[in-house]
């Protein structure tokens, strides 16, 4: 064998031998027909040989059986330039492995229609099509009879399931954890955009805080640190029994601007002043001191959501489109604590 040249591969005529069993057993044993009559114990016994063996089915045989190819593509804009759209990668990924499955990952660009074309081309078996950012969204013309789910955004038309984060939950999660630990004077700084993230934040912060009784300060400002240190100096320059003690921000990006403004005027955190963020962007969150208290965006979860809606659509064309918002989860660490006065 010249260097580099794999080993030949496994066949199920190998599997069949060794298991000592037919070659059609050992099809009905891995492949589960509708009909077959193959015993549990059998079936066991040709999987242990099979996985032994090191045995893999052909892609391409198994693509004539089934008229699957195994792969699904996640489809998107800018999808791979930020931490938490990575997480959506890996959630799509794992979930389809679960499957089975390949992950085919195809960033479109300004070439959406080039990229669908190529992708249905290819015969891939359904598409995940994702957003960079919670979003309304028109399905393509080209996915028409595509199996379709969207992740990361939503869409009018009743055909297709869709999942979002739950952006009013993430609000009343951020504004719990600064009432939890005893603030009374809180304030968000918002994003000024009009997005879906914007209005949902702070409505679930605005709810959950006067449930409580308390009133909050809620500012917008552009969604960057620069903007966020500016609004945070009007808010924290206040009397001292007039500034707020919490804050909670849009995004991890416009923390950093809080925590620039603290320092400025000489405010510590979490002793004098806590803050919380949004996105749980790692980089950010464990760079900054003391590290930033923040509400996880649920990236991973809807894409494993997505790849199972999608599973369903192949194996019963036609099911039901559902629609679903994912809360995510409240990661602490150091920039919360009760306050001083």
């Amino acid at each position: 064998m010249s260097p580099g040249r794999a080993t030949d591969r496994v066949t199920i005529k190998d599997v069949a031998r060794e298991a000592g069993v037919s070659v059609t057993t050992v099809s009905h044993a891995l492949n589960n027909p509708e009909g077959s009559r193959v015993s549990e114990e059998t079936r066991s016994h040709v999987k242990s040989v099979a996985a032994a063996l090191g045995y893999r089915a052909n892609p391409s045989a198994r693509a004539l059986r089934t008229r699957r190819t195994d792969t699904i593509a996640l489809v998107g804009r800018q999808l791979a330039t930020t931490e938490h759209l990575g997480r959506m990668v890996l959630g799509a990924q794992d979930a389809v492995r679960a499957h089975g499955g390949l992950l085919i990952v195809a960033d479109t660009a300004d070439d959406e229609d080039d990229v669908i074309g190529t992708l249905i081309d290819h015969q891939v078996d359904g598409i995940i099509l994702g957003a960079l950012y919670h979003q309304a969204v028109t399905v393509p013309s080209a996915l028409a009879g595509i199996p379709t789910v969207v992740v990361n955004a939503f869409t009018s038309d009743p055909r297709y399931s869709w999942v979002v984060p739950d952006e009013v939950a993430g609000g009343r999660a951020g504004a719990e954890v600064l009432l939890a630990s005893g603030h009374r004077r809180v304030a968000m700084i918002n994003n000024h955009d009009d997005i879906p993230a914007a209005h949902g934040r702070a409505e679930g912060f605005i709810a959950r805080c006067r449930e409580s009784g308390v009133e909050p300060v809620v500012v917008s400002c552009k969604p960057a640190g620069s903007a966020a240190y500016d609004e945070a100096v009007r808010l924290l320059q206040a009397a001292p029994d007039e500034r707020p003690t919490g804050v909670f921000c849009f995004a991890d990006a416009m923390a950093m601007g809080v925590y620039a403004a603290a320092a400025q005027l000489g405010l510590r955190i979490p002793q004098d002043l806590s803050v919380v963020g949004f996105d749980d962007m790692i980089l950010i969150n464990e760079s900054l001191s003391p590290r930033l208290t923040s509400i996880a965006l649920p990236h991973a979860e809807m894409a494993a959501w997505a790849v199972e809606r999608l599973y369903e659509l192949l194996d019963t064309p036609g099911a039901q489109a559902q629609n679903l918002r994912i809360v995510g989860r409240v990661v602490e660490r150091d920039s919360v604590a009760r306050p001083d006065h």
